[in-house]
């Protein structure tokens, strides 16, 4: 999923751009590519461990 992930993002990220540089431009390519970016950074952020993991951890206790 992670190597499929990357290459839909940066397409998103580039449909928004060119979005951006046309005559007339269309909001709403803009937010779906935006959508689709955040939402593709938030399901590869979430198996990033945390810093404070063990902090965490010894407060419990």
């Amino acid at each position: 999923m992670k190597k499929l992930a990357y290459p839909i993002m940066f397409i998103a990220i580039v449909v928004a751009f060119y979005g951006q540089t046309a005559a007339e431009k269309n909001v709403y390519v803009t937010v779906v590519a935006m959508a689709v970016f955040m939402f593709g950074m938030m399901r590869l952020s979430a198996k990033t461990p945390s810093k404070n993991k063990e902090k965490e951890e010894e407060d419990v206790d």
